[in-house]
């Protein structure tokens, strides 16, 4: 492990924030405390208490969840994808660094801003609202677990974007609506029968309500269903986040293409056998073959696909495997 690397990459992503001090920690904190004027101190003065908290202390949770979600993509993504924009990639590329001491090192920044941010949050609620904490140790648990799934998440989408479009559409259209969703200024509990089982499918809802335990010790779900999720997003995220971290060529619409051929061979060579297995019946009545017919002319079928790959070999060298592969599936379909 290149420790030197990992320090380096670290170091550079945490001095650019400490140069960019308004963009990265002033304005999501600055966002956040106007939701604590508005729904804590206005709208939470006409709301009663929620499962015995008050309801501008209630939302504190989510919004720092929301914070920390938001941010930890936007840095990851942003930190790697710059880079590409710029052409420096290149150098971290040609460096003797493997592609997991990248990814700990942007990885490890971008979670340490997002922690940051979430912490002066909770420290700016107080100002505002009385808050409890009832268990320190899981909320900071909690806290970095979920920026560092986040991260990884980011980083992800940090490669995979080829614009600076793309770079919004997961934060603003997908972790944006699913935490409005999950329970941020409410409790699922108090949602109809029909949509608190719909929300269980939100895994931000586990989120949000295992951060909320740590505080309030109530939450929508049980204890260890939330745990759970959150192991299984850090897991998740650090898996995909190593598979496709720093890739020479694009892996992401690499994987999605040979899935695709995959799936249409196997529809288009396996469509004779399928439907003799599965339509025998209907085709024996339709065309009026017996099943001794019907076996010859699969015996036909089989033989004729044996011969046909004496002269797939001297076809392979001289045609590409792009023009092979598109003429066979339309051929045989």
């Amino acid at each position: 492990m290149n420790y030197q690397a990992i320090r380096s990459i670290y170091k550079f992503e945490m001095a650019r924030m400490f140069r960019t001090v308004v963009q990265s920690i002033v304005a999501p904190v600055l966002s956040t405390s106007l939701y604590f004027v508005i729904f804590g101190a206005v709208i939470g003065s006409r709301i009663a208490e929620i499962d015995g908290v008050s309801y501008g202390a209630f939302i504190v949770p989510g919004l720092i969840m929301l914070a920390i979600m938001t941010e930890s993509i936007s840095n990851s993504s942003f930190a790697i994808y710059f880079p590409r924009f710029t052409g420096t990639i290149f150098e971290v590329l040609s460096a003797p660094v493997s592609y997991v001491e990248v990814v700990i090192g942007y990885v490890g920044a971008a979670a340490t801003k997002s922690v940051i941010v979430g912490l002066i949050i909770f420290a700016t609620a107080n100002f505002f609202v009385d808050i409890k904490l009832a268990h320190p140790f899981v909320m900071l648990l909690f806290l970095v677990l979920t920026s560092v799934s986040f991260c990884l998440f980011g980083f992800i989408l940090g490669i995979w974007a080829d614009g600076w479009e793309k770079l919004t559409i997961v934060p603003v259209l997908v972790i944006m609506p699913l935490t409005f969703l999950g329970g941020t200024f409410y409790s699922i509990s108090m949602l109809p029968e029909v949509w608190q089982t719909i929300s269980l499918f939100n895994p931000v809802v586990y989120l949000i309500s295992g951060f909320r335990w740590s505080f309030y010790e109530n939450a929508d779900v049980s204890v260890s269903v939330f745990c759970c999720c959150a192991c299984l997003s850090f897991a998740g995220s650090s898996r995909l986040a190593t598979n496709y971290a720093l890739s020479r060529e694009r892996l992401l619409p690499r994987v999605v293409l040979i899935v695709i051929l995959i799936v249409a061979g196997e529809m288009v060579f396996g469509l004779p056998f399928h439907t003799a297995r599965y339509f025998r019946p209907t085709m024996l009545e339709v065309f009026g073959f017996s099943n001794t017919q019907l076996g010859d002319l699969f015996a036909v079928y089989g033989i004729a696909a044996m011969l046909a790959y004496f002269p797939g070999g001297a076809l392979a060298d001289r045609f590409s495997a792009r023009f092979l592969l598109s003429v066979s599936l339309f051929a045989t379909a």
